[in-house]
């Protein structure tokens, strides 16, 4: 203890003269030598000399002792210091890696999804006749891919693989002079992801991979084919992973976990793949850790940092010098501390010896003792030895666990305080603040000097709550029990800036020796009140909805309804509490046991509601929402009625442009009907004639009178304006009697129309008229492109098949000069032409009508080679199932 640091020389020269009174104990011949050669020594050396011969045995005894002690648990703590750190590196190492990683993974996606790509998948090579088998591209890129500056900052894959929608290998772009390892050649299917984005790492030929997949989609769920990456781990991709943030001397790794097999490494002429891990375990300090993100892969592979162990060991070595180096600067510094300390006492102790020697003689009328020789601690031994040992080690027991206790119990007080989530606060009785605590600081933005000694209500309480606060804290000093909480209060506090907030409040009484203080809790409860405002808030906002909201139980039963469904309730015939009709029993059911969203629709009386059935499979429910789509239904059917008009008209103006090829058209019958009735009537005039001439004659003229009735009843139906009527229609021969309408036209223009139907038969539920005009404007839009290239070159081929599950296709190619590219984004917008005669209508109008039978219109177009143009249509059975839901209740 600080206060008996006179006694230290005593305390020392007593411990030593126990140590050898017990050595010299243990033979009775030693005594005569203890008094005849041991004490007249000490006498004779001076007391600060023994003192700084004890201080260095005692500095070398210690040193012996603890300089392997404290480098070995140095040396262990800056052991576990250095891993810790290198596992912290490695950790930042391998977030950099999957970072540049999940680069490949959006990097896929942008080429997925880059127009190019999708328009070469949607009419590829392969798919038309032009099948080659597996086409390998090296050197220049090909067309679907984008230019090298894509790729920056990431390290160009070495291979990229198109798949077609079977998941068939068809072309591979070879970015480097490598072939595609043979295992990926035998099993690429197998990494094909089927409606997401895919990522491996693998081995490949035994070497370490990293590929991404992914599916490319015209329209969402129909894979027009895949796209996948292929790139080689190697020193190139792990260095470029980092971002230049690689340390000095470290290298990374990717290792086999099962075999602990080095599978690639950041420098290869350093550490080289193919290596056992165990063997650079002497070398290197080796953090392994696995990825985060590729777990599913097919191999158990781990990233792995290796920092050099020849660092680790220097760094070590200086820092023990270091800490020797200190420990006898230390040494040095105590024995010159402990010498004159001993220098001092040794003089003060003389002078005491002279005193204690003085008042023995006056008192007791002992003679004055003799002070022979220079240590005065072994003239003073006889005198205080024992009492003073005895003394001094019991008052420094108690003083020791006194400070001990107290220390803890400080050192438990400030940890309660300092840590606490809560307010804290210490005032005495008259309100003013002794302690703040940390939390108090930043809750009400006051430094704990700023108010300390300042009275609480004016710094923490608003205003309003100033008597409030003394009327509780008066009630706390009176109270019975000193530590009595009342957490139910809730008050007004006041921050620095003004700005008041609810807190809760408690007072504990503090008892002390010579006074009474008071630790007063607050707690803030601001954002509690939030969430309860905000709670409430949402629990009106079902019943304030004015379109319908209803919960219903798996057992069909409605257990809340707000206003707005009194409508829907009626119709039903129930209320809350009671059991929705069998019907709707049945899609609710539904709708839980698939964990699917169904939105069907109903009529009730004049109005018309969507409701959309939002299941909680969890809590074993639905939520309907209702929306009245009365008006938007009244909208789209005005809607149809004008589209129909339109139809009509644009029908009447393309009529107008045919005239000349179907009169033409119709006057072939005609004329052969006349030719065939003069023939007969020269015949029976002339008496020449045999029965069977006449009645082939008269078989001629009525078959070309058919004819001629035929045409009429087609260009009737084409101008006649009809109601919209959808019926089940084959799409094979609404092609074929298209072409018939343009077939005298293309043959003028010299253009033979090519038909490639499907074999089989594709049903459609459409209304016939929309969509032969629809495929009218697109053979007749061709027609007029192919004028502008010689006769020679002119095609036109109409195809019809099977598109994916429930959906055909209907396309019109042309071999014209093809659409300006600047053109395409406008090709459907109204009044946009490219003719100097033409209304820019046709084209808008045929996508509202495919728009209207819930399919797509598209155009592909190269510049000098031609235009496509697709229609995609639902088949009849698809379209029954869609609206199966819809035209129920």
């Amino acid at each position: 203890a600080p206060h008996t640091i006179k006694h230290w020389p005593s305390l020392a020269y007593a411990v030593i003269i126990a140590a050898v009174d017990q050595r010299l104990l243990y033979s009775e011949n030693m005594w005569s030598l203890r008094k005849t050669i041991l004490y007249p020594a000490l006498r004779a050396v001076p007391m600060p000399l023994l003192a700084m011969a004890v201080g260095l045995f005692a500095g070398l005894a210690v040193w012996l002792v603890m300089d392997p002690i404290q480098s070995m648990a140095l040396r262990d703590i800056f052991q576990e210091e250095l891993r810790a750190r290198a596992e912290m590196h490695s950790h930042e190492d391998l977030i950099r890696f999957e970072h540049y990683v999940e680069h490949y993974d959006s990097t896929t996606q942008l080429l997925a999804h880059q127009r190019h790509m999708i328009d070469y998948l949607m009419f590829p090579p392969w798919e038309y006749g032009n099948d080659q088998g597996l086409l390998v591209i090296q050197g220049e890129k090909p067309d679907w891919l984008p230019a090298a500056s894509f790729w920056t900052p990431l390290v160009r894959p070495s291979h990229v693989i198109l798949f077609d929608s079977e998941r068939r290998m068809r072309e591979i772009f070879e970015a480097v002079n490598a072939q595609i390892p043979d295992e990926l050649r035998e099993q690429a299917d197998l990494f094909l992801g089927e409606s997401a984005l895919q990522g491996y790492l693998t081995t490949l030929d035994e070497r370490p991979f990293f590929m991404v997949s992914r599916p490319v989609d015209e329209v969402p769920g129909r894979h027009l084919g895949y796209i996948m990456l292929l790139v080689p781990i190697d020193e190139r991709f792990l260095r470029a992973s980092q971002e230049g943030a690689l340390k000095s001397g470290t290298v990374l790794a990717v290792l086999d976990a099962d075999e602990q097999r080095i599978l690639a490494s950041s420098q290869p002429e350093v550490v080289f793949a193919g290596s056992l891990v165990d063997i650079w375990r002497d070398a290197y300090l080796i953090t392994a850790q696995s990825f985060f993100d590729y777990d599913g892969s097919d191999l158990n592979m781990q990233f792995a940092s290796f920092t050099p162990s020849s660092e680790v060991m220097a760094t070590n070595q200086r820092v023990l010098q270091l800490e020797r180096r200190q420990r006898l600067v230390a040494a040095a510094v105590f024995i010159a501390v402990f010498t004159l300390v001993i220098f001092v006492v040794s003089a003060r102790l003389n002078m005491v010896a002279r005193r204690l020697s003085r008042f023995t003689q006056r008192a007791l009328g002992y003679a004055e003792p003799t002070f022979s020789g220079r240590n005065q601690l072994i003239l003073l031994e006889d005198w205080i030895n024992r009492f003073t040992r005895m003394v001094l080690v019991s008052r420094d027991e108690m003083s020791s666990r006194h400070e001990s206790e107290m220390h803890d119990k400080e050192a438990l007080r400030t940890a309660v305080m300092e840590n606490a989530r809560d307010c804290i606060v210490t005032i005495d009785s008259k309100g003013k603040i002794i302690d703040f605590n940390p939390t108090a600081e930043r809750t009400f933005g006051h430094l704990r000097d700023q108010v300390t000694g300042r009275e609480v209500y004016k710094v923490l309480l608003a205003r309003s709550e100033i008597d409030r606060f003394r009327s509780m804290l008066e009630y706390s000093s009176h109270g019975s029990d000193p530590q009595q909480f009342d957490l139910a209060d809730e008050i007004t506090a006041l921050r620095a800036d003004g700005s008041e907030f609810p807190a809760e409040l408690s007072i504990m009484r503090v008892p002390l020796a010579s006074r009474t203080v008071f630790t007063v809790w607050l707690h803030d409860i601001s954002k509690r009140r939030r969430v309860e405002q905000e709670m409430e808030s949402l629990a009106k906002f079902a019943s304030e909805s004015p379109s319908p909201i209803l919960r219903v139980n798996d057992r069909g039963v409605v257990l809340y309804a707000n206003l707005a469904s009194r409508p829907l309730l009626a119709y039903w015939d129930c209320e809350p509490g009671q059991t929705l009709p069998h019907f709707w029993r049945i899609l609710v059911l539904a709708a839980l046991e698939h964990e699917r969203q169904e939105e069907p629709e109903m009529v009730s009386g004049e109005r018309v509601y969507s409701l959309l059935l939002a299941p909680v499979a969890s809590l074993g429910y639905v939520n309907i929402y209702g929306r009245d789509i009365t008006e938007v239904r009244h909208a789209e059917q005005q809607a149809r009625q004008h589209q129909a008009e339109l139809v009509h008209v644009c029908r009447l103006s393309t009529m107008g442009e045919m005239s000349t090829g179907m009169a033409h058209e119709l006057n072939q019958p005609l004329s052969a009907i006349v030719n065939f009735a003069k023939g007969s009537m020269r015949r029976l005039r002339s008496g020449s004639y045999d029965e069977k001439t006449i009645l082939d004659a008269l078989e001629q003229v009525a078959n070309q009178a058919e004819r001629a009735g035929e045409i009429i009843r087609r260009l009737r139906n084409l101008v006649t304006r009809q109601p919209p009527v959808r019926s089940e229609v084959d799409l094979n021969g609404l092609a074929r009697e298209v072409c018939s309408f343009v077939e005298y036209e293309a043959r003028k223009l010299g253009i033979e129309i090519e038909l490639r139907l499907s074999p089989e038969a594709l049903p459609v539920r459409v209304d016939l008229v929309q969509i032969e005009q629809v495929l009218l404007n697109l053979i007749r839009n061709a027609m007029d492109a192919l004028q502008e290239v010689p006769a020679s070159d002119r095609s036109l081929v109409v195809r019809t098949s099977a598109y994916g599950e429930g959906q055909v296709q209907m396309s019109v190619y042309d071999s014209g000069p093809g659409i300006n590219p600047e053109h395409m984004a406008n090709l459907f917008n109204p009044f946009f032409t490219t003719k100097s005669t033409g209304m820019g209508m046709g084209l808008p109008i045929s996508k509202t009508i495919i728009d209207d039978h819930q399919g797509t219109i598209s155009a592909r177009s190269t510049p000098d080679k031609g235009t496509a143009f697709t229609v995609i249509l639902p088949t009849y059975l698809d379209v029954l199932g869609a609206n199966s839901i819809a035209g129920t209740g």
